[in-house]
């Protein structure tokens, strides 16, 4: 097993008439795993700035990122892939566009679920409903990666 640096990616906790927006990032149904939107931290580039590119290209969706509220680690202990994801509230500014396409492929399917949908769908990280409808800043430890 390789050791290398974890890779840093940010996500979005964007609430809208008590509904949480997830997306499936799985092509081609590979995976059942919800989660929210968001991806890996370009260098050079802040980490809000980073958010609202990924949560656009993912869901069409154009965000003000506002506070952090949870920190969340998972790893592969397979392969020595570890990361951090760093989740933010966002307010959206607009509509889901009804027609849209992840540019890179990897994003096929978004929705707004309420807090009971969640709970019926299978999703990472645990703790994303505690988080997205509740308040202060959340730390989940490191956990082994599902699929």
């Amino acid at each position: 097993m390789t050791r290398r640096s974890p890779r840093l990616a940010v996500r979005a906790l964007i609430l809208s008439e008590d509904r949480l927006l997830v997306v499936n990032a799985y092509p081609e149904g590979k995976s059942d795993l919800w989660c929210a939107p968001g991806g890996g931290a370009h260098v050079g580039s802040s980490l809000p700035d980073n958010l609202a590119r990924e949560v656009e290209e993912e869901t069409g969706l154009k965000v003000m990122v506002q506070e952090p509220c949870l920190v969340n680690e998972f790893h592969d202990p397979a392969t020595g892939f570890h990361q951090v994801d760093v989740y933010f509230r966002c307010r959206p500014l607009n509509a889901l566009p009804p027609v849209w396409r992840d540019p890179e492929g990897i994003v096929t399917q978004r929705r707004f679920v309420t807090r009971d949908e969640l709970g019926r769908l299978r999703h990472k990280p645990d703790s994303l409903a505690k988080a997205a409808w509740g308040e202060g800043i959340l730390y989940d430890p490191l956990e082994v990666i599902v699929r």
